[in-house]
């Protein structure tokens, strides 16, 4: 534990924050709303007149100001800056491909880094749905104070049922941080688990969904990810190093497809977990990672007459002894009747029928097409 920062509870703890949204993925179990050249991060799948990154960005800012770095591809340039105006360019990342968390992260924190050692940051992924946004924001600053006594902070999220789509973080005894009074050691991170061993872990207590929220010193950071992946490391000190000088574009291109893919999570979580530079704050958040359109169905109530959930401007949907999800895109008229549970997708290019219990499986339809080289729907 360091024993050279600001004292517990400082306010100096939060003017070294700095916010990190990782913008990757494509969000294939959303497909075909979701698309690489749009992704889930861009549209607003709440029907609160946000786009999901918009939202990421106004949680974050009222903890870090205009201190924000966004990561995501070259390709999403254009419609992240437009989403995001007041964004400052040298904190828009750009990647020339995907590299997994660790890389996104990882690189984030190396050009932190450069800049000012003494920064905390915080990352947050893009696509995530969070309420009421002030007990998410309390528990960042719970975590922020925890991270300048020298740990890496996750932020664990309460389940709400035995989940076997999200790995587990295990909390061991309380840290008796004076400003985070929920922060917690963490015994271990356990991977994604079955039904059974799931509802064991619920029946128990302790446990917490691993929803990829880590807020850390930068030089900790970068201290497990030298030990643990040292080629991923030495190719993102490379990049950091040129980044705010005339050389970033000619470093970038040539380090960056070099670079191992694996997650955060393996390349730093677990080991620094395993060494003891691992804290929880346990989030008491609504949260949500719109993981399928099951998940649109949640977070979008139908109406009082109506059990069928309708999205897109200006939908065309008329429903008779029917629920479901229903997102258009286009001005067809879509009649549901004498159905229950079913989600139908319409874009012009491309339609998707298929029910609720069976949305995680959306996925296998993504894969056949890339496989087949339907790519120009993808």
């Amino acid at each position: 534990m360091n024993t050279d920062q600001p004292s517990p509870g400082n306010l100096a703890d939060l003017d070294r924050f700095y916010g990190v949204i990782p913008a990757g993925g494509v969000g294939t179990r959303l497909w075909p709303l979701s698309r690489a050249a749009a992704p889930k991060f861009l549209h607003d799948l709440t029907g609160s007149g946000s786009t999901l990154i918009r939202a990421t960005y106004d949680r974050l800012a009222p903890l870090s100001g205009d201190k924000i770095m966004v990561v995501t591809g070259t390709v999403h340039r254009k419609a992240v800056l437009k989403q995001l105006p007041e964004l400052q360019k040298s904190n828009l990342v750009l990647e020339s491909e995907p590299k997994d968390s660790a890389a996104a992260i990882g690189l984030a924190a190396a050009i932190l880094h450069r800049r000012d050692p003494a920064i905390i940051m915080g990352s947050f992924a893009a696509d995530q749905v969070i309420t009421p946004v002030g007990i998410f924001q309390d528990a960042v600053r719970q975590a922020v104070h925890t991270a300048a006594q020298g740990y890496i902070v996750t932020i664990g999220i309460q389940p709400t049922h035995p989940s076997t789509g999200f790995g587990y973080i295990h909390a061991g005894k309380p840290l008796g941080i004076v400003g985070a009074p929920d922060a917690h050691t963490v015994d271990e991170f356990v991977e994604k688990p079955s039904a059974t061993v799931a509802a064991g872990y619920l029946a128990e207590g302790g446990y917490s969904w691993n929803a990829g929220m880590f807020v850390a010193p930068v030089d900790l950071m970068l201290k497990h990810l030298q030990a643990n992946e040292p080629e991923l490391f030495a190719g993102l000190t490379e990049i950091a190093e040129a980044w705010d000088t005339p050389r970033r574009v000619e470093v970038a291109r040539r380090v960056w497809p070099t670079l191992p893919k694996i997650a955060i999570d393996y390349a730093v979580a677990e080991p620094a977990a395993a060494a003891g530079d691992v804290a929880m704050i346990p989030g008491t958040f609504g949260w949500d990672d719109v993981g399928d359109f099951a998940a649109i169905g949640r977070l979008n109530p139908a109406s009082e007459d109506s059990k069928v959930t309708v999205m897109g401007e200006g939908a065309r949907v008329y429903s008779e002894n029917a629920s479901g999800v229903v997102v258009s895109d286009t001005k067809r008229v879509i009649a549901l009747i004498g159905i229950d549970d079913v989600v139908v997708v319409d874009t012009p290019d491309a339609l998707l029928v298929t029910t609720k219990e069976h949305a995680q499986e959306v996925k296998k339809a993504v894969e056949h097409l890339r496989a087949s080289g339907d790519t120009d729907v993808l």
